[in-house]
Formats: structure tokens, C-alpha cells, sequence
């Protein structure tokens, strides 16, 4: 693939990279830069994917592993940063926003919630759309472990929203 034609397409699934960055990160700063680091990484690497792939798939295994190599380090330098509530100020117009919006916030602190291996699986089928053979190749495990995890998270998720499962 051409190098620009693999820019825009890595351009399109901007938002979509972004949303699951952030979800795994759990920190609208950290799944920024999360991102970031992904296309950097992604770019040096476009003569590694396969024509013919999923580029989204792709992509995601990429940010995936960059998110656990952070995470390693950041357990080992043991940094600690405020919590996103601290830095939060929501202002809307009209009750339905008002109220969508904090329903937002509660799906976003109950996938906060979540072990990182459900909110993983979580993100990736019900948030990104993958089918759950192609979620298990990104997170890199069966896909009866990955169905597994996906309905403890979705258990979890509808217990801490006041849902019964």
C-alpha cells in the first residue's frame, strides 16, 4: 500500500483509535497520548501490515501493546496523577444532554471498573464492533477466553449501572 493511501486510511480510523485508546487508558490525557503513540508507531511500521488485513485490527494490536508497556513502566516509576473527576466541568444546555451526560459518565466510570482484561474485550466488540475471533487475535488470546471476559465485563458493567443481568 502507498504510504499516502496508508495515511488516510489510518486518518479515517482516527476516532475509533481514539475512542478505544481511551478506554483502555481510562484517562482522556493518557488515551491521547496513547493514540499518538500508536500512529507514530504505526507509521514506522506501515511496511509490516498486510494489504488485504484489517487495518483497524492492525492498529489496535499496536496501541494494545503500547498500553501494556506503559502500564509496566508506570507500575515500576509507581507515578500517581489526579483523578479525572478533578478536572471535569460539564455544562449543557438542555435536560436531555444534562442527562445523557451523566449517563455517559456513569458507563465511563463503570468501565473504569472493569479488570483491564474485560474492559478490553468490552471496548473492542461492543464499543469497536469486531467480531470476537478478530478482538481474540488483537488481544492475543482464545476466543472462548475472550467470550469469557466479555460477558463478566458485560455482567459487571449492567450490576454497577443498576441493570440486573
Amino acid at each position: 500500500m502507498a504510504t499516502a493511501h496508508f495515511g488516510e486510511e489510518l486518518v479515517k480510523l482516527l476516532p475509533r483509535m481514539r475512542r478505544f485508546a481511551r478506554g483502555l487508558a481510562r484517562d482522556a490525557a493518557d488515551g491521547d497520548d496513547l493514540c499518538q503513540a500508536t500512529i507514530e508507531r504505526a507509521l514506522k511500521a506501515a511496511h509490516q501490515w498486510q494489504e488485504g488485513s484489517r487495518l483497524d485490527a492492525w492498529v489496535y494490536r499496536i496501541m494494545r501493546n503500547i498500553w501494556i508497556d506503559e502500564a509496566r513502566a508506570g507500575n515500576r516509576r509507581r507515578q500517581t496523577f489526579a483523578p479525572e473527576e478533578e478536572g471535569e466541568h460539564v455544562s449543557s444546555a438542555g435536560d436531555a444532554a444534562i442527562e445523557a451526560s451523566v449517563e455517559l459518565g456513569n458507563v465511563d466510570r463503570a468501565m473504569r471498573r472493569l479488570p483491564p482484561e474485560q474492559r478490553e474485550a468490552v471496548m473492542l466488540v461492543l464499543v469497536e464492533g469486531l467480531a470476537y475471533k478478530e478482538a481474540a487475535e488483537v488481544i492475543g488470546c482464545p476466543m472462548g477466553t475472550l467470550t469469557s471476559r466479555l460477558v463478566r465485563g458485560r455482567e459487571a458493567l449492567m450490576r454497577e449501572l443498576g441493570e440486573t443481568p
